[in-house]
């Protein structure tokens, strides 16, 4: 993203310490109360880094198991423009350079960042370009063992001029920033020319064999969102990827989000304009759902960074050019490592101060939920996205990024209902088992029917053939079925079973339908399960209910384990037609007193 889009910078001082390690706020110095520095020079006393806590060879993962492979770099905080949504007309404070890391000081941090398993490094802003040694910085990154990528992200002012020397010196990828296609719109919103300087920069990098080169457009409602068709026919001839990214809606420290234009409101206007576009198939970490319409060159991406997050696959890092590690933009904790290397610290103190810092992502940014959309009336294509212009809400999580080739996905990797009806009918069949690990005392009472609460086995299965008949209550995406037989059987270990024993429930689920019946199974034995558990916690309130998983299932496509066990059919006895011996009396069964 280019530049400042808050005015305060909140950092946390690092406390690690060997048990565990968190990080707890610092106090402000300076006097200034919105702006907090980590005092990480003590770290160094307070960690015990001689203690085998955390290998570098392992990943670099938080606690919900992203793995991070991807840093991107401020090396500066100037830049030559002042775009509106970005800083004020007269610029920013900017920090003392001595409080800047150091060429030395960023070559050592990116070989610390390497041995963790970083290999893309993102050069960024300020304006990247305006550090007259940039080229032997890109040379210098490149020569880290590890490093495979660095690219950098600019306002493209200067690329005609500087582009063919970065390119010597190792640059892999570019991707330049620009909001409007008239010159006057763009002076406008950046508060300075330079519109033909960018387009030649782009031709340039085009010349140069960059593919494909990315140009972030922030979409702002009644600013570009007239111009998203123009962006579109821009890709017609030129191979590169127009990424449409929805404004981030604060305003000196305030939201607002009365210029933001959900993706889906931009993607509708494309479409309708372009049936011929087409999703392409989704890459690893991709912050974009990259679209192309037939037959042209380039392609569209839509980044929807606030209406649907793609937290859930973040795998980037951020260092400020001050020297402070960020993991979450959208964050404000912030962990100084420019105190820690001038303190005089090693590389492992490093590695561990950035593992605590990673501890302490969240899994989701915080940005506020929005309103739900509102029909509008259908208008022309290219202001489509002007009038139907109301955000959508806030996504708990990012969409699904597999190929959209899984039948609970879309064509936008969103979960959805399966089609069943061109399916033919079938008897469909299947049977779940869980197991329920209970005490010697329970077990006793379950066997002499003795247990306080009365008969739970029979509540039990009562509970599981019930839950089984709503499973489509339950389950979102599954289809309601009616059911031809829901049996949940549950059978007690034999034996003496002097430390306890497995209690195991089964459950089959038959229906005459066009999809299986799996889950109606899977779900009678586990909520049979739950209903053991609640009416027997009073005397064994350690039980386990484990290994909940389908034993067989048949009827469909994908069939195994066979028929589900049939219950025994009781014994019957022959009919006795013998005759009636001389001292033998004759009574009838079927009276109501028998």
């Amino acid at each position: 993203m280019k530049g400042y889009s808050n005015n305060f910078l909140i950092l946390l001082r690092a406390t690690a310490l060997k048990s565990d390690a968190k990080l707890r706020l610092a106090k402000p110095i300076f006097g200034n109360e919105s702006k907090f520095y980590s005092d990480v020079a003590n770290v160094a006393n307070k960690m015990d880094l001689t203690s085998a806590a955390v290998k570098s060879t392992a990943p670099l993962q938080d606690l919900l198991g992203r793995r991070h492979d991807y840093l991107r770099i401020s090396l500066t905080e100037r830049c030559n423009l002042r775009c509106q949504y970005c800083m004020p007309a007269e610029g920013v404070p900017l920090t003392p350079k001595p409080d800047l890391l150091t060429k030395e000081e960023l070559y050592r941090l990116v070989n610390v960042f390497a041995s963790l398993g970083v290999h893309k490094i993102r050069l960024t802003g300020g304006e990247p370009t305006l550090r007259s040694d940039l080229a032997e910085i890109i040379e210098q990154l490149c020569s880290v063992p590890g490093i495979r990528t660095v690219a950098m992200t600019t306002n493209g002012l200067v690329l005609t001029r500087r582009l063919p020397a970065y390119q010597r010196a190792g640059l892999s990828a570019i991707n330049v920033s620009l909001d409007s296609l008239q010159p006057e719109k763009y002076e406008r919103m950046a508060r300075r020319p330079g519109l033909k300087k960018v387009l030649a920069g782009i031709d340039l990098a085009l010349q140069l064999g960059y593919r494909p080169v990315k140009v972030n457009t922030v979409l702002m409602r009644g600013f570009n969102d007239d111009e998203i068709c123009d962006f579109v026919e821009f890709t017609r001839d030129r191979e590169v990827e127009v990424r449409f990214i929805e404004f981030m809606p604060f305003t000196g420290n305030r939201w607002d989000d009365s210029h933001m234009v959900p993706h889906e409101v931009a993607l509708r206007a494309v479409r309708h304009a372009y049936p011929r576009l087409a999703p392409t198939l989704p890459r690893a970490c991709d912050t974009a759902a990259v679209w192309q319409v037939e037959g042209y060159a380039g392609s569209v991406g839509f980044i929807s960074s606030m209406t649907q997050p793609f937290c859930s696959s973040c795998n980037r890092l951020r260092l400020t050019a001050d020297g402070n590690l960020k993991v979450c933009l959208f964050g404000a904790a912030e962990v100084s490592l420019r105190e820690v290397l001038r303190a005089g610290t090693s590389d492992a103190d490093l590695e561990t101060l950035i593992r605590t810092a990673l501890r302490n992502k969240k899994p989701q940014h915080a940005a506020r939920r929005l309103p739900r959309p509102r029909p509008r009336p259908r208008a022309r294509p290219h202001v489509l996205a002007h009038r139907l212009a109301m955000p959508t809400p806030l996504a708990a999580r990012a969409y699904c990024t597999a190929p959209p080739t899984l039948s609970h996905l879309d064509g936008e990797g969103r979960a959805r209902m399966v089609d069943v009806g061109g399916k033919r009918v079938t008897a469909r069949a299947a049977e779940a088992e869980c197991l329920v690990r209970v005490s010697a005392r329970l077990l006793r009472l379950l066997r002499d029917a003795s247990l306080p609460k009365g008969d739970a086995l029979t509540v039990a299965q009562v509970a599981g053939a019930l839950a089984a008949k709503r499973t489509a209550e339950l389950i979102p995406m599954c289809h309601p079925l009616a059911l031809d037989y829901a049996r949940v059987r549950i059978t007690l270990p034999r034996g003496e079973c002097a430390h306890g024993g497995l209690v195991r429930v089964t459950c089959a689920a038959a229906a005459t339908a066009r999809t299986g019946v799996e889950m109606e199974a899977l779900t009678g034995a586990a909520l049979a399960a739950l209903a053991l558990y609640d009416m027997c916690k009073s005397v064994d309130r350690h039980m386990v209910i484990t290994e909940l998983r389908v034993l067989s299932k048949s009827g469909g496509a994908h069939d195994f384990g066979g028929p589900p066990a049939q219950e025994p059919a009781p014994a019957v006895r022959a009919h006795d037609t013998s005759p009636i011996k001389p001292n033998e009396t004759y009574a009838p069964t079927d009276v109501m007193h028998f």
